[in-house]
């Protein structure tokens, strides 16, 4: 029977692939269905409570509160908070809401940007606004999906009042519960402490995130920010660090190390002169600029009555202008995230088509460190793509956008895996243009990156643009360290038209026929290890195997615990084409000469008979046996039959190779047939990790 876990992943690809963890078809986030829980809350009549997110200290964190003030936390629903609950008063606005105790600011400001785009608003927060049933649902887009998250209405408080985010206006509440979903995905309201806008801003869209360092801005960023602003981005930003604290406010009114939302975009003419200028917001809901366009300048007497009629508004609301060439000099870097990056050159005739692949990054396999070290780099997973069109150079800005984001194994922000990534480009030359396979090291070393992130960040998402010519390209995503296993999803953006596909294994089956050794007089020597150990009835059962390999195949090996009884009952069950139990004369002939064919490729591979394999030899080994496998079987060969330390036995190995080849052989005859409904691939995920 195949692992009630290997079956899910391919059923979740499956899925995904018919439409599920779409914007229409949200996955269900931890399998809590809001409609069925709502339903069963109102038949009832009670009022849900989360156990998956439970009103308690764990849902909580480890916040900056005292023993004491987290002792009086209480976790009270709206209805007890204040009178006449609503989850909207007014419409909903980026002055609704002030941070609370713990750093999010970086979420709160993606929460103000949102708030300009009614439309993508709308897909996060719900339809249904009822406090009756006491549940709520919120959409976000994870690591590829979008997923329903639902949560129960009680907030923490201290004393009635909560101490997260809180609204402006008592009775309203849907910052508070938009923190909370957001939170439950996170992990917890600790796990949100400190990010950067791009996260949130991406999770609330499902969109691409360019990103901008202010202290070598292009010099049209401004006219880039007011395409953004018109084609319905999102904007975020961030001050640089302080040498002292953090969040450390500085003479001239700017938070340090604090992320503030981008509210708008627009050009006034001064003394004659045109003025770019940004609006930002703090999402403290107060403190501000206090330099030139600030909420008190002069600056303003200088610009038409109407304009100033438009832009000031000296409330203490934590909104307020500068002048581009201040922002550039005071901020650090700038997010934008959109749906489709048309606005970069300000023409509505450009269409950029998306390529999105997800793999992973296994130690000992598919993870092979940066390009410092070719023979290990060559090893990660590889995708090839190719720009058409003519190479002409009329064609302005950059035309390719690649997208690197790492996705943590747990799904929580305090457990993520914290990797440094980045990527590299390669221009495919003419002589490895009819290359199928895994490009080799000697590619990396004699042909040079065209394109690549400037630096492996630690970060959940890297990403650059560039201009390519018209050519087939190989682009490589990778961790910094070799042997780190992590997921990731590659998102490619072309302008022009692109082709791609994944170049990480050499055919188009998981499997290919080994070759086997050719008869001789091993094969006599082996009838007589047959009479030997066969019963009466001239076969060989599981315990007779056992002994047979244990004597003969290991010796001399120093590193081996012997051939398990159950790999045996593995072996006979694979041969047993009789269904005895047993193997026959003909069966033991064929399983004996598969296994020591794969002995000797073991010994070439392991000279010093050490009787183990580094998970990159195996890859070797695998190949040798005249076997390829794309990434994603390698990776789970190395789950399935690899230990801790990343080694692999001679049992292990020889177990494996025989598995790989009858069930491949098994998913060739069923197919033909009309009931197979696993394609190979599935097929074969299932029979290994059985």
């Amino acid at each position: 029977m195949a692992p009630p876990g290997v079956c899910q992943s391919i059923m979740n690809k499956r899925s995904k692939k018919n439409g599920f963890g779409s914007l229409a078809n949200p996955e269900m986030f931890l399998n809590q269905d809001f409609q069925q829980l709502k339903k069963y809350c109102i038949e009832r009549q009670l009022r849900y409570i989360d156990d998956m997110f439970p009103p308690n200290q764990n849902s909580i964190g480890q916040v900056s509160l005292s023993h004491s003030q987290l002792a009086r936390v209480e976790w009270l629903r709206p209805g007890k908070i204040c009178q006449s609950p609503s989850f909207v008063v007014d419409g909903v606005s980026r002055f609704d809401f002030c941070q609370g105790v713990v750093g999010n600011c970086w979420f709160l400001a993606s929460v103000g940007a949102l708030t300009f785009q009614s439309q993508i608003l709308q897909r996060v927060l719900p339809s249904e606004r009822s406090f009756s049933a006491g549940i709520f649902h919120f959409r976000f887009w994870r690591f590829g999906y979008w997923v329903d998250v639902v949560i129960d209405d009680k907030l923490p408080t201290i004393d009635g009042k909560l101490i997260f985010v809180r609204s402006k206006t008592p009775n309203e509440f849907w910052p508070a519960l938009l923190e909370k979903a957001y939170a439950k995905v996170c992990g917890s309201y600790a796990d949100m402490n400190a990010g950067t806008p791009s996260e949130a801003l991406v999770d609330f869209t499902g969109g691409v995130h360019i990103c901008f360092q202010l202290d070598s801005a292009v010099p049209d960023l401004w006219n880039t920010m007011h395409r953004a602003a018109q084609s319905n981005s999102l904007m975020g930003c961030g001050t640089p660090q302080g040498e002292t604290s953090a969040n450390n406010v500085s003479a001239n009114g700017l938070v340090e190390g604090h992320a503030y939302a981008v509210t708008g975009v627009t050009q006034v003419i001064s003394n004659g002169q045109p003025i770019n200028l940004v609006r930002l917001l703090n999402p403290w809901g107060n403190g501000e600029w206090i330099g030139d366009w600030s909420d008190s300048s002069v600056l303003w007497q200088s610009i038409s009555a109407e304009d100033r009629e438009m832009c000031v508004d000296v409330a203490d609301d934590g909104e307020f202008w500068m002048a581009m060439e201040d922002f550039c000099r005071f901020f650090s870097d700038l997010d934008i995230c959109c749906l489709c990056p048309d606005f970069l050159d300000g023409t509505t005739s450009s269409h950029w088509t998306p390529l999105v692949y997800e793999s992973r990054w296994v130690a000992g396999t598919t993870a092979g460190g940066c390009l410092n070290n070719p023979e290990m780099f060559r090893m990660n997973p590889q995708y090839r793509f190719r720009i058409e069109g003519s190479n002409s150079d009329s064609e302005q800005g950059n035309n390719i956008l690649v997208s690197l984001m790492q996705k943590p194994e747990n799904g929580t922000r305090r457990l993520k895996n914290d990797l440094y990534i980045g990527f590299s480009i390669f221009k495919v030359p003419e002589q490895y243009r009819s290359l199928t396979g895994r490009f080799p090291a000697t590619f990396f070393t004699s042909n040079l990156v065209v394109a690549q992130t400037k630096k492996h960040l630690n970060s959940r998402e890297v990403m650059d643009m560039f201009k390519l010519a018209p050519a087939e390209y190989l682009i490589v995503p990778s961790s910094f360290k070799p042997d780190e296993t992590a997921s990731f999803i590659l998102r490619i953006l072309s302008k022009s038209e692109t082709h791609a596909h994944d170049h990480s294994g050499q055919s188009h089956s998981p499997i290919e026929k080994p070759i086997m050794r050719e008869l001789n007089k091993n094969d006599e020597e082996s009838r007589s290890f047959f009479e030997k150990y066969a019963d009466q009835f001239e076969e060989v059962h599981a315990e007779q195997l056992q002994n047979i390999l244990n004597e003969k195949i290991l010796q001399g090996y120093k590193e081996t615990e012997g051939f398990s009884l159950d790999a045996c009952r593995s072996m006979v069950a694979l041969m047993d084409t009789s269904i005895t139990g047993k193997l026959k004369r003909d069966e033991f002939l064929r399983l004996w000469r598969k296994v020591t064919t794969y002995n000797d490729i073991f010994s070439q591979i392991d000279p010093t008979r050490k009787g183990t394999l580094s998970l990159h030899e195996l890859r070797k080994a695998i190949k040798a046996a005249g076997i390829v496998l794309k990434d994603g079987m390698l990776n789970l060969m190395a789950v399935r039959y690899g230990t801790s330390t990343g080694r692999i036995s001679l049992e292990s190995y020889i177990n494996l190779l025989l598995r790989l080849e009858c069930m491949g052989k098994i998913y060739t005859q069923l197919s033909g047939g009309t009931t197979m409904s696993l394609s190979e691939s599935e097929w074969m995920y299932v029979s290994m990790y059985t």
